[in-house]
């Protein structure tokens, strides 16, 4: 039998470690961080200040694609515990592009870029047949802080005894991209344009920088962004990259009630929507994060905990009591390329 060809989304953990991990070229002296399963920024050492860098695709988004471009990598950058300084732009346009998708792309990335303080520095730009719509890639280079309680913070350095903190809310970029993207059905599907309207301002909640630099300032040990397969999805990548378990909360985990409604009328699950916007950070200085995070205005909750047993598991509260332990699969992709697939095709 032939090998089964692949799916739309994030190619699976088996994959992703036969075929792509175990190339990785010359074993140099100055990757301190290098690529591995779980983790979305590599760490240099050049002689100086450390540099962190990340890459990401934009692929399933349309609208504001240039502003989420931008905002991605830079968030992997910064949940390395590193300052965003410069991002390089690559976009592959579909023959016969209008001007204007190039200048509207350009138009957000640049905006985005300024109020981040980010340079865009490089990149490339091109216009091929065979592809359907927009694809644009962005490179962040970031300086690590100096003097962290913990470094380097990778997806890997979680620890049994930690505390799981989730900042913000699951589900939280693919809610904005459902509104954007998927409205006509939502609509014929009883949602109403206040909670469109609501859905689409949670894409200004995206970034993750600030919240990202001050946890590293305040006890971090490790952090990963919640980005395709959700918060499931992180907290699965974490824990394997680790080599430990994790144990969350269900009832604990923040959803929006937007959220919720746009899950059940598309009939995908909120906990393994892509979540840009959301951080998961892994500490065994919870109260003091906590606190410090509380303080610059951030929401954050503590949902869950790592432990030695290697297994990803989800506590949920029974209506009449007591509680259940499940073990749970890690996503085999995101819902919203579910979604894609359902109601484009």
């Amino acid at each position: 039998m032939g090998e089964i060809g692949l799916r739309s989304g994030k190619i699976s953990p088996r994959i992703l470690r036969g075929l792509v991990l175990s190339h990785l070229g010359y074993d140099r002296d100055e990757v301190i961080v290098p690529a591995a399963f779980g983790e979305d920024a590599s760490v240099l050492d050049l002689g100086n200040a450390p540099v962190i860098l990340s890459t990401d695709p934009i692929t399933a988004a349309e609208a504001g694609a240039g502003r989420l471009a931008v905002i991605i990598s830079c968030n992997d950058v910064a949940a390395g515990g590193g300052e965003p300084v410069g991002v390089l732009l690559t976009i592959i346009l579909p023959e016969g592009s209008d001007q204007e998708v190039l200048r509207r792309i350009m138009g957000e990335a640049h905006e985005t870029a300024k109020a981040m303080g980010v340079a865009i520095i490089g990149g490339h730009t091109e216009v091929v047949p065979h592809v359907s719509q927009p694809i644009i890639s962005t490179t962040v280079v970031g300086k690590a802080l100096p003097d962290l309680p913990y470094w380097p913070i990778t997806s890997s350095a979680a620890r049994p005894g930690d505390k799981l903190l989730m900042t913000k809310v699951a589900g939280l970029e693919g809610t904005a991209i459902l509104a954007a993207d998927f409205a006509e059905i939502l609509r014929e599907r009883g949602v109403s344009e206040e909670e469109l309207r609501e859905a689409e301002a949670l894409g200004d909640l995206i970034s993750v920088v600030p919240e990202a630099l001050e946890a590293a300032r305040t006890g971090a040990r490790a952090m990963h962004d919640v980005t395709e397969g959700g918060i499931i999805g992180a907290a699965y990548e974490m824990a394997a990259a680790s080599g430990t378990g994790v144990i969350i909360r269900e009832e604990d985990i923040p959803i929006e009630p937007v959220t919720r409604t746009f899950c059940r009328a598309l009939h995908l699950d909120p906990l393994r929507l892509i979540s840009s916007g959301a951080l998961l950070i892994a500490t065994p200085d919870g109260d003091d994060v906590e606190e410090a995070l509380k303080g610059i205005g951030v929401r954050v909750t503590d949902i869950g905990s790592i432990v030695e047993e290697e297994e990803l598991s989800l506590v949920r509260r029974l209506p009449g009591g007591g509680e259940v332990r499940m073990e749970l699969s890690p996503p085999d992709r995101d819902e919203l390329w579910r979604a894609v697939e359902m109601y484009r095709l």
